[in-house]
């Protein structure tokens, strides 16, 4: 992959994973998500996460397809869902996954949320998908420190992302510190607070300050935290300027500010309803 060092993070077994791309939840198949997808390749980004749950996995595949762009150089995330995790459901989920994407093989694989009856045998399967090469890395979704420890506690190979909502008002401190010591490698979801850091004061004068979006503030904060992060758009001026966020920085005391909008806040579920 022929990038700029500042668009990529290097996960432990040396995948190079792009810092910023585009989430698809909600976006449908018919149009919203052929559209979207359209505009963030063309648009630069190369990071597309996806899911089965989202129910558009056909047609981000068939977007991919018909633009000019090689296989090598995009990275493809899908997830695998609650009611399809234990070893031999998820093989079968990911290879319905593969195929409805078209592609040989998926950067990263993912456990959308910690099911802990059915986590170490889901991740068993996640394991031998990695080892026979039909992905390039494996992670989880949603798991907190208790659940990593029980995951990896189980596991020959850890986790090398875990995508969880992070943002000002949900900022992680003891799991983003938990993930970097064991060369986890977070990225958020949810990262502009599902459309409400528009409605944060703080957000609205550094946008002012530094002559970017409320977007870009939040994006850009997520970036110096050494976060990956996955905004979800259709809108074509939003998708644009949710990656144009590399020519500047936030200075660390703005940086605190930001921090200390933290609420412990939620605008997704909680994983512990899921982990029973």
């Amino acid at each position: 992959m022929n990038r700029d060092d500042s668009k990529i993070v290097t996960l432990y077994n040396q995948v190079k994973m792009p810092v910023v791309g585009l989430g698809v939840w909600k976006a449908d198949v018919g149009g919203d998500v052929e559209t979207a997808v359209k505009i963030a390749v063309n648009g630069g980004y190369r990071l597309i996460d996806t899911a089965t749950i989202y129910e558009n996995e056909i047609g981000v595949g068939q977007t991919l397809r018909e633009l000019d762009i090689s296989r090598e150089q995009l990275f493809i995330t899908t997830k695998v869902w609650n009611t399809d995790q234990g070893y031999e459901n998820t093989l079968q989920a990911f290879e319905l996954s593969r195929k409805n994407l078209g592609l040989e093989y998926v950067d990263l694989y993912l456990i959308h949320w910690p099911i802990k009856a059915t986590a170490i045998e889901t991740w068993r399967a996640m394991e031998h998908l990695y080892q026979q090469g039909y992905v390039k890395a494996i992670g989880v979704s949603n798991f907190e420190i208790e659940h990593l420890e029980f995951l990896m506690e189980n596991c020959q190979v850890k986790p090398m992302v875990n995508q969880v909502e992070f943002h000002p008002h949900l900022t992680q401190k003891k799991l983003l510190q938990y993930c970097k010591q064991q060369e986890i490698q977070v990225q958020a979801w949810s990262p502009l607070m599902r459309g409400n850091i528009f409605e944060v004061p703080l957000i609205q004068h550094l946008a002012h300050k530094y002559h970017k979006t409320p977007a870009q503030i939040v994006l850009r904060w997520d970036l110096q935290h050494g976060v990956a992060t996955i905004p979800k758009s259709i809108k074509s001026s939003r998708i644009q300027e949710n990656i144009d966020i590399f020519a500047f920085e936030i200075e660390q005391a703005d940086m605190d500010r930001v921090d200390a909008l933290n609420e412990d806040k939620r605008y997704g579920s909680n994983p512990n309803r899921y982990y029973e």
